[in-house]
């Protein structure tokens, strides 16, 4: 398949640096006549943490052998710990409208995706916002006309060699390599005929997409392109990619209480069954075994069927959850019973709209600006302690912990003065966040709830 040429220029890569810093360093030549002596093999390095060491102390040699159970303890202690001990930083993004998506793509940059359909990547730490060009449908600007939805999803593939996200089409799947950023391929052949609203990768060169129209795509990606260590340019120095079409798709089954509304919202996949989850509007989960096709296995009725715009996996656990209006809904679907109750927001009916899993944690972004944190084990949420950020809302210990996030930015338009009375600050919707858990960081951005209202919050809590 001939690759096309497309209209970005080519440009310095923003996190070349990560590949850089990650690099492993080469051993030194010797000068002299002789051969060089062998290589002591290098002792483990030693634990300097006190907790092990009064630990090792306690089992004596014997007892060495638990410290892996001991670790595994201490990583629970402090991802229960800590929410409570994270500290708000606005990030300045301009007039960007609404962030809908983000991921991390080293330690100091996040790429993110807007509603008015801008891809760029943010350096945490110095501000900086590099904006990366768009990938073009080939054929007739008019063909490529489309109303933009912006960018609902992006994803890196398990290596963390590629990047998949939407086009300047919404409804085409775009497919970058990292860290450079340089263009892979772009989905517009045969693919989606409505807005890509999620995107799951299966391993390293084969993803899944769901779009609005009510289908689910399997992608597969050819080694060869994915490998290429530079992108191609043509002669005028614009960067060539592939044009590619789905080696499956499948529609979401019509329901007969919500015929018209199987538009695919969420997807999830579980790399330990190679199960792939996903929820429509309707108010459905559907579960596909995922090998070289897509095989629907079963639908379920969710108990909370309104607004049902977020779905995670939890591999430890064999369990999703699914955010809706009010709730956030814990599903096996090897059970015919829940044994999980619900979590109720209680955030006014503004929805649940970012989720993640961590071992036994579940984080949870609120249409009203706020964090919660709730832990699957004990069934409950995560509860102020006597160390409670400035940032939680205030109350006497054993008050359920929320993180309460800042104004960001509002545009004060005719919008805003006409219909929403001039009000000063709305609470801003949290549609996405993500943890960066080497350096217990956490990005969160979103903007104003209201559809019209032209505004964005990101942060990074630290």
């Amino acid at each position: 398949m001939a690759p096309q040429q497309t209209g970005s220029r080519k440009r310095k890569a923003p996190a070349r640096e990560a590949a850089a810093a990650g690099s492993s360093s080469q051993g030194s030549s010797s000068q002299g006549d002789g051969p060089l002596p062998p290589q002591q093999p290098k002792r483990p390095a030693a634990r300097r943490s006190l907790l092990h060491y009064l630990k090792g102390r306690e089992v004596g040699a014997r007892g060495r052998a638990g410290l892996p159970d001991f670790e595994g303890e201490l990583r629970g202690y402090a991802v229960q710990k800590l929410p409570e001990l994270l500290r708000e930083r606005e990030l300045a993004l301009g007039t960007l409208n609404k962030v809908f998506a983000s991921q991390w793509l080293n330690a100091r940059q996040v790429v993110c995706g807007t509603k008015c359909n801008t891809l760029f990547v943010l350096d945490v730490r110095s501000g900086q916002i590099t904006r990366i060009p768009l990938m073009r449908d080939r054929g007739s600007a008019a063909a490529r006309a489309q109303p933009s939805c912006g960018i609902h999803a992006i994803q890196l593939n398990p290596s963390k060699t590629l990047l998949a996200t939407g086009g300047e089409n919404p409804n085409s799947l775009a497919v970058y390599q990292l860290p450079t950023m340089d263009p892979v391929c772009l989905g517009d052949r045969h693919g989606h005929r409505d807005w890509i609203f999620a995107i799951a990768w299966m391993s390293d060169t084969v993803a899944v997409s769901g779009s609005r129209d009510g289908t689910v795509a399997l992608w597969r990606m050819d080694p060869e392109v994915c490998h290429r260590s530079v992108a191609w340019h043509s002669d005028a120095g614009l960067p060539v990619y592939a044009h590619i079409r789905p080696r499956d798709m499948e529609s979401i089954p019509r329901a007969s209480t919500n015929p018209s509304n199987r538009k695919v919202r969420a997807l999830a996949f579980s790399g330990k069954n190679q199960e792939l989850g996903a929820v429509s509007l309707d108010g459905y989960f559907h579960l596909w075994k995922a090998r070289s096709t897509l095989s629907r296995l079963l639908s379920i009725r969710l108990p909370y069927c309104r607004e049902n715009v977020c779905l995670t996996y939890c591999d430890e656990l064999s369990l999703y959850a699914v955010g809706s209006q009010s709730h956030v809904s814990f599903l096996d679907p090897r059970q015919g019973h829940q044994n999980i109750r619900p979590l109720c927001s209680r955030e006014g009916g503004t929805g649940v709209r970012s989720l993640s899993f961590y071992q036994h944690i579940v984080t949870v972004g609120t249409g009203h600006g706020s964090l919660l944190f709730y832990d699957i084990r004990a069934q409950k949420l995560l509860e102020e302690g006597a160390s409670a950020s400035a940032y939680s809302s205030p109350g006497p210990a054993g008050r359920k912990l929320r993180l309460t996030c800042g104004r960001g930015w509002l545009n004060h338009d005719d919008l805003w003065v006409n219909y929403f009375g001039g009000v000063g600050e709305f609470p801003n919707a949290l549609y996405t966040h993500c943890y960066n858990w080497p350096e217990m960081k956490l990005f969160v951005a979103g903007g104003p709830l209201p559809s019209g209202l032209h505004g964005n919050y990101a942060g990074l809590w630290c």
